[in-house]
């Protein structure tokens, strides 16, 4: 008697807090999607997926040829201006959604998982933030993508193993050569000793020039991993 009880109540007080805060799909509006989710399942299906993470060769490796000697880089999404994919990742960076990181973390993942190339990786290693930033935004949106990964893939640990810094402007209001100019001495690492030796996946949330992850992996070298490879929730085209 009681379960039903506290089952009818629950029922009811889900439905009272749904009138005030209403869980909406982000791209189509409607209401009717999983909790922990951001997206309907149709506007889910509707996502631009690059499928770069089963083809070698692709054109998120293509920008760090001549660059820096990743072993396998990819991403899962194509960003483009005025389209969902950008309402996600500016959500995700701009306004407190946590929830988008978390979520595009665990398509990500599922992504991984399929990934032939990507099978033999030990850790996920986020792109830091400034403290600034960490204290304005109290969170840090590649962490998060991190965290998504691990839901899906229990068995790979997080290593927070650098630092940046310094602040850097947002790379969508820089020119090419803007972008380009901020790797040198960006990141700093926290300690060398978990990653020694072992196959790293840099996690960022979106590549335009791959500035941001040429300068990890110039930061991350230095403490003789294994392989280095990236992995961004979009890719700008």
């Amino acid at each position: 008697m009681w379960r039903k009880v506290f089952s009818y109540t629950k029922e009811y007080l889900d439905s009272f807090k749904h009138l005030f805060y209403p869980h909406i799909c982000l791209g189509c509006g409607l209401d009717t999607i999983v909790k922990e989710h951001i997206l309907c399942d149709e506007c889910i299906k509707s996502l631009p997926h690059t499928g770069f993470f089963e083809i070698k060769e692709n054109e998120v490796e293509k920008i760090f040829w001549g660059r820096v000697d990743c072993q396998v880089a990819a991403s899962l999404l194509f960003f483009t201006k005025e389209s969902l994919v950008q309402k996600i990742i500016m959500g995700l960076k701009y306004q407190q959604n946590k929830t988008a990181g978390l979520h595009l973390g665990e398509l990500m993942g599922i992504a991984i998982q399929k990934s032939a190339p990507m099978q033999y990786i030990d850790y996920l290693v986020p792109i830091p933030i400034t403290k600034q930033k960490s204290k304005k935004r109290t969170y840090n949106q590649s962490l998060l993508l991190c965290i998504g990964i691990q839901k899906i893939l229990p068995h790979l640990s997080i290593q927070d193993c650098m630092k940046k810094n310094k602040a850097t402007p947002t790379q969508t209001l820089q020119n090419r050569l803007q972008r380009e100019n901020i790797r040198d001495n960006v990141f700093e690492l926290d300690t060398q000793k978990q990653i020694k030796g072992k196959h790293i996946l840099v996690v960022d949330d979106i590549i335009t020039t791959g500035a941001t992850l040429e300068a990890a992996f110039l930061c991350l070298v230095a403490a003789k991993p294994s392989s280095i490879s990236f992995a961004t929730a979009a890719y700008t085209i």
